[in-house]
């Protein structure tokens, strides 16, 4: 409880009282005595605890806020410094272990007393939406790495491709043309790649998605889902989307792909390409580029198991995957690719369906 040696902090009542501006702050918040006292919660610090405001006030704030780190170097609540601790795990309140950045800031001339923010994971960045792309460009500096490598093969497949359109006197001249737009398709992705460490934009231009997406869907059925039935349900009044040709089939052959892999061991596989706009879908982008419209929607749909509970949080994180030998840079290069045009991609999962989907949101073409 509050000790009587210790003296409240004042503010002057000229405006909105002490309560009234902590009510109207959309964080968690609380006000911190010398003692580590709770002097004063939010509305938002009581959502976030999941605790009343007459139960954490009084409390001693460390035992209300525990960090869950194994490895903590020094006790935060016992610093007279401004702390800012980012993607820190903690046990807060009554709620279980979750990831936050925690904010602790000194008040001036009121030695001891602190402001306690709580910024748990923002809903956009849990499905993948994230306002820098450190996890994807490390998985693009690890695949540039590589692509010398991968590039001088590739030059060989594609002249094997065209001797055997030769060789069999243009029989086969529809797949051998296949096989030599998918090679020229990656060597230029690897050419991207090779820059997406940076920050340089991602030329986009107005375009119809279907035949992008339908060109997809046939690479899967002639391939890695050749046993699993694909529908196809479009909306036909789609306008042109502001994209990237080669980095949306890309997109879409990765979600294809991941969907098959995840269909292994379902009696009925079955993947659904759907398409529809959706009015009034909007996001606010990085910098100063303002907001926004994403009104075309692309879904993928499955009826597997979905993705492990444990890996959903950092499911567009490099390296991350459910699968034993996966390697877990398919879908960071989706959301790499998807954000490079201005969009976002989320992942869902309906236990009530059985399904899991993977939603993609792009800008409309304008003019």
């Amino acid at each position: 409880m509050a000790s009587a040696s210790i003296p409240p902090l004042r503010m002057q009542q000229d405006g909105p009282s002490l309560a009234e501006q902590m009510t109207a702050l959309p964080v968690a918040t609380l006000i911190v005595r010398p003692d580590n006292g709770v002097a004063e919660a939010n509305v938002s610090a009581e959502t976030l605890l999941n605790m009343a405001r007459s139960a954490i006030i009084g409390s001693d704030v460390s035992r209300t806020i525990r960090i869950a780190e194994a490895g903590a170097r020094f006790d935060i609540w016992h610093s007279n410094k401004p702390i800012a601790a980012y993607d820190i795990k903690v046990h807060a309140g009554r709620t279980a272990e979750m990831e936050v950045d925690l904010m602790i800031a000194p008040i001036i001339d009121h030695e001891g007393w602190r402001v306690v923010s709580l910024h748990p994971q923002s809903q956009a960045r849990k499905i993948g939406h994230r306002g820098t792309s450190g996890g994807a460009r490390s998985a693009m500096g690890a695949a540039a790495i590589l692509a010398h490598e991968i590039k001088n093969p590739l030059s060989g497949i594609r002249g094997a491709a065209q001797l055997l359109e030769s060789s069999h006197g243009g029989r086969d001249a529809a797949l051998t043309q296949l096989i030599c737009n998918e090679v020229d398709r990656i060597a230029a992705l690897i050419d991207r790649m090779q820059d997406f460490t940076t920050d340089r934009t991602l030329e986009c231009t107005p375009g119809n998605i279907y035949p992008l997406v339908d060109r997809a869907a046939g690479i899967a059925a002639a391939g890695f889902a050749k046993n699993i039935k694909i529908i196809k349900r479009y909306d036909p009044s789609l306008p042109f989307a502001n994209i990237n040709e080669d980095a949306l089939v890309q997109v879409m052959i990765n979600l294809l792909k991941n969907a098959a892999e995840a269909l292994e061991h379902v009696p009925r596989p079955r993947i659904r390409v759907e398409t529809a706009f959706r009015h009034g879908v909007s996001v606010m982008l990085g910098g100063s580029k303002g907001s926004a419209v994403l009104p075309i929607e692309i879904l993928v749909i499955d009826n597997g198991p979905g993705v492990p509970e444990h890996i959903l949080d950092h499911l567009f994180n490099p390296f991350i995957t459910g699968k034993r030998d996966g390697q877990g840079l398919g879908l960071a290069l989706v959301d790499k690719l998807v954000r490079d045009m201005s969009g976002f991609v989320q992942y869902s999962r309906d236990a009530e369906a059985g399904e899991s989907t993977f939603r993609i949101l792009l800008p409309m073409a304008i003019g």
